[in-house]
């Protein structure tokens, strides 16, 4: 994963950029031990619908994409996902591009240069658009959070749970910084 070190990590703009850092690594650490049988798995309770695992991940990737293009449009997007064809290699891979891509339009919204491109956030077409601030950071962490809850609980349903051992690490901050050669904020 390629990240920038913070200028100051007292500055509380610096620091959400350095927790954003970490979110993909939550994204790929929940990869990396999920059982790939539960990928595409029939979802439990539920008549045909609903998104698989590897729906739910596409899901992120392309919402990233989404935001990217009504926030950051110069900024380069990666190729969409299939949520229906893609793999755990393409989504791990496609959500470390659009991770990447995440935190320069982060960066971009919390600079403090006047001539900075982002100064708003829209979420979708039909959403009000916000300031580009740290509300902006929370929707984005939030809404990845949300969704690896419930990839989570979902695997567990389907008979897939994540070794707990192995995905408890979500909640080791210091040591994904130190994956993705962030220093912690103080």
């Amino acid at each position: 994963m390629k990240s920038r070190a913070p200028a100051s990590l007292s500055d509380p703009r610096e620091a959400l950029l350095a927790t954003y850092a970490i979110n993909d690594a939550m994204n790929q650490l929940i990869l990396a031990h999920l059982d790939p049988k539960a990928w595409r798995a029939k979802l439990p309770g539920r008549e045909p619908g609903g998104r698989t695992i590897g729906a739910i991940f596409a899901h992120l990737h392309n919402v990233r994409l989404r935001w990217l293009r009504y926030n950051a449009p110069h900024l380069k997007r990666p190729a969409p996902l299939d949520p229906h064809r893609c793999t755990m290699k393409q989504a791990a891979s496609a959500l470390e591009k659009s991770g990447e891509q995440c935190r320069k339009m982060l960066a971009e919204a919390f600079s403090v240069d006047p001539k900075h491109r982002i100064r708003t956030f829209q979420r979708d077409s039909w959403m009000p658009v916000w300031t580009a601030n740290a509300t902006m950071f929370a929707y984005m962490f939030g809404h990845e959070e949300h969704h690896r809850g419930q990839i989570l609980m979902l695997a567990h349903q389907l008979g897939h749970r994540v070794d707990p051992a192995k995905i408890y690490p979500i909640w080791y901050w210091d040591k994904l910084w130190k994956r993705a050669r962030i220093p912690r904020p103080r």
